[in-house]
């Protein structure tokens, strides 16, 4: 593996272990609590949701970088 393609493991394994915990566990507390379909889809589905599609466009954006050359994105400030 080139060192190139090795800068993008990491970014999507940390991308796949949060979209993962944060499923099992919109998933957990769906099925846990007795509360009403709506007040579970709004406590625990939409913010899993929500937080699950903004680290997909992190990773989109670390890639950016990644092929722009800036391996560390501190550097700037």
């Amino acid at each position: 593996m080139n060192a190139q393609r090795r800068k993008y493991v990491a970014p999507i394994i940390v991308t796949i272990f949060i979209a993962l915990y944060y499923s099992v566990a919109a998933m957990i507390f769906y099925d846990y609590n007795d509360l009403p379909f709506v007040a579970k889809m709004v406590l625990f589905v939409v913010p899993s949701i929500i937080i699950i599609v903004m680290m997909v466009v992190v990773l989109l954006e670390r890639f950016k970088e990644i092929k722009k050359g800036e391996d560390n994105d501190l550097s700037k400030y």
